[in-house]
């Protein structure tokens, strides 16, 4: 049995302001000398840019760790366990931030994908984050009726966003007295703690930075309160190691990481060096030329918005063009790789590889999805089933050679030629290590490989 101080930090809704808090916490721990280790729940890649310094696909910018996504549909029981306590190791407190509401998830109630499912695996206190700006008395039956609804589920506290000031945040501590909760912090409301969003989400580290100092200097916390309840969580117990045994790197993968490119998850990034994997970062928007590597990775990001500069680096397309090992485009990468992408009436052509032209849509396309493979790709023989998400706006022309059919349904979807494989789902490569080493391995054999077959 291995004892992880830790703590969920949930909400009734998105938007109530879980990441802010969570940096802010992270900041003002950091600040005693505490080593932090975040995690995200659900399938989200950018609000872990902040939680951990934006440099990387790894590391965010508050803890200067590593941040993991925790999810319940990627991942069974003993996976969840096995990445927590992997990503935990030498933290003096673990951090997770919640996705959406706290019983929001794939089901309409909560029990996979969720926040909710996640606090009961990790046998975590659940801090609940409410946006109080419109209440006061009413956060206190709110709050209850969360800590009531699933007992399995234990909200031991609640942390105000977006109060008014010193006399509403002692109206709210009066209120969650009644209810037998403490409040355990509060940010005030002001526009300047806030990050911004855009049309995925959040902004990416690095593109703003997080007033980390002006949020800590903000909150009024109980730390020694929140440290209590999260070094009260019972002991879990040891599970597998999450990653395989190490190997020497062995396959240089090129992969795509700027501006434009940057939507990975850490762990399946961490997996693919786990099995020898050389990870090379290039910029689609700067480089002339790709790294020396025998297979490329093309990561989602935000293409609509450096359109122009993507088409304009003809050297770059050239050189992916001529790329002859396995490829791997997902989302923002598939586009990247079609003839090119429509904005409006403006086209802006691409590299080309797939055959057909994106165009930005009005509204999302969303949600998880598990995939069966039409014919052999770089991570799946023909059959074999993979776990992933969606999330995007753009549409891409319908393939006559689609990569995937939808499980438990009819829909197909992607490209694929056997050598490249283009897609809008992210897909999660933990939940199938095979497929990372079926993309290493074709990598390794090098152009001619029949892997496609």
């Amino acid at each position: 049995m291995e004892r992880i101080p830790r703590l969920v930090l949930a909400a009734p809704h998105s938007g109530a302001g879980k990441t802010t808090v969570a940096l802010a916490l992270i900041g003002a721990l950091g600040e005693r000398g505490l080593r932090v280790q975040p995690f995200k729940v659900g399938p989200d890649y950018m609000d872990p840019t902040h939680l951990g310094h934006g440099r990387s696909p790894y590391i965010g910018a508050a803890s200067g760790r590593k941040v993991y996504n925790l999810d319940g549909f990627f991942l069974d029981g003993e996976g969840l366990l096995a990445l927590f306590q992997h990503g935990a190791r030498g933290a003096d407190l673990a951090l997770v931030e919640g996705v959406m509401g706290l019983f929001d998830g794939k089901d309409p109630w909560g029990k996979v994908g969720s926040t909710a499912q996640v606090a009961k695996l990790l046998q975590a206190p659940v801090v609940l984050v409410v946006d109080a700006s419109a209440m006061a008395g009413s956060i206190a039956p709110l709050a209850e009726g969360f800590r009531r609804f699933d007992p399995e589920v234990r909200v031991v506290g609640v942390f105000a966003n977006r109060v008014g000031g010193v006399r509403h945040a002692e109206l709210l501590r009066e209120a969650l007295v009644r209810v037998g909760l403490p409040l355990l912090g509060w940010l005030p409301q002001d526009p300047a703690l806030e990050i911004p969003e855009r049309h995925l989400g959040l902004v990416l580290a690095g593109e703003v930075e997080p007033p980390l100092k002006a949020l800590v200097q903000a909150a009024t916390l109980d730390l020694e309160g929140l440290l209590r309840l999260a070094q009260e969580a019972e002991p879990l117990p040891q599970v597998p190691p999450f990653l395989p045994e190490s190997h020497p790197p062995q396959v240089a993968v090129a992969y795509a990481w700027d501006q434009a490119f940057r939507f990975y998850y850490p762990e399946g990034l961490e997996l693919l060096q786990a099995l020898g994997a050389e990870l090379i970062p290039f910029s689609p928007l700067q480089d002339p030329a790709l790294p020396k590597a025998q297979a490329l990775l093309l990561g989602g990001g935000y293409p609509e918005l450096f359109a122009q500069e993507l088409a304009q680096n003809q050297p770059l397309l050239e050189a992916i063009r001529g790329f002859p090992g396995p490829v791997v485009a997902e989302c923002g990468g598939y586009i990247y790789l079609s003839r090119g992408l429509w904005i409006g009436d403006r086209f802006f052509p691409m590299v080309g590889l797939v055959p057909g032209e994106a165009r930005m849509g009005q509204g999302p396309v969303l949600g998880y999805r598990e995939v069966e493979a039409l014919r052999g790709n770089p991570l799946a023989q023909k059959g074999e089933v993979l776990k992933g998400h969606e999330f995007h706006y753009a549409r891409m022309e319908p393939s006559m050679s689609p990569a995937w059919r939808r499980v438990g349904g009819q829909g197909v979807e992607g490209y694929t030629d056997g050598r490249i494989l283009g897609s809008f789902v992210h897909l999660y490569l933990p939940a199938r290590p095979e497929g990372a080493r079926r993309f290493l391995a074709w990598a390794k054999e090098g152009p001619g490989s029949p892997r496609g077959s």
